[in-house]
């Protein structure tokens, strides 16, 4: 892993991929910028990253309300410091969503505000912040993929990871002329509140891609979609 010391901004952070990624950047000697739309949560994950000596401060911020997230950045201008990587990471799945044919549809509508717009919204908000090389990274899911077979399972989750692969895209290439790139990650079925216990994968092995891609990946890998570190097909 490279040495430098970078600044790194996770969102939805407080537990699960997100958490674990903060924890494996901090030991690593990174800042990190955790968010949280709880304050309670947040301030329980910021105590735990303290306890293991990493530099670590709390953001409040709601990725799905454009009100929230222009409060976040307003806190974030006062530390005055800048961002070598931001992770998206913070998304939802909700239990109810079966099917996209008979739901209501508040709840692609509801998905679609914190798994995709959220990400969008949080790169242009951060942008201005973000160092030029940069790197910002979407946790995406092979639910998204337009090329695997559809799953039958949360269909709502899953067009709104397409629509956040397609946004990666598109933001990949305007942000390049800027040297900064711009990736999705599959962390793949992974053992958390969201993924279940179940999951065939662990959170560290969740938070693997994700980290290297902050951290080791080339500057100029832009664009992509990544499941352990390798390639894979939109």
């Amino acid at each position: 892993m490279h040495t430098d010391k970078k600044t790194i901004l996770i969102t939805g952070a407080n537990k699960g991929i997100g958490f674990e990624t903060a924890l494996q950047l901090g030991k690593s000697g990174n800042r990190i910028i955790l968010t949280s739309r709880h304050s309670d949560r947040l301030n329980d994950a910021v105590d735990k990253l303290k306890n293991e000596d990493i530099d670590v401060k709390g953001l409040l911020m709601d990725v799905s309300s454009q009100t929230g997230i222009d409060s976040a950045v307003k806190e974030f201008s006062k530390l005055n410091i800048r961002l070598d990587v931001l992770i998206n990471n913070a998304g939802i799945g909700l239990k109810s969503n079966k099917s996209l044919s008979d739901d209501n549809e508040d709840i692609l509508i509801e998905t679609l505000a914190t798994n995709s717009f959220g990400p969008l919204r949080v790169a242009k908000a951060f942008l201005p912040f973000i160092n030029r090389p940069g790197r910002i990274i979407m946790i995406s899911s092979g639910g998204g993929s337009m090329s695997d077979p559809i799953g039958g399972w949360w269909p709502a989750y899953c067009v709104s990871k397409s629509f956040l692969n397609a946004i990666t895209r598109h933001l990949a290439f305007e942000l390049e002329p800027m040297n900064i790139s711009v990736n999705a990650v599959c962390p793949g079925w992974v053992r958390t509140e969201m993924g279940g216990q179940n999951a065939s994968r662990s959170v560290e092995k969740g938070a693997e891609t994700p980290v290297w891609l902050a951290t080791e990946a080339d500057q100029s890998v832009t664009g992509m979609f990544f499941r352990d570190k390798k390639q894979i097909p939109w």
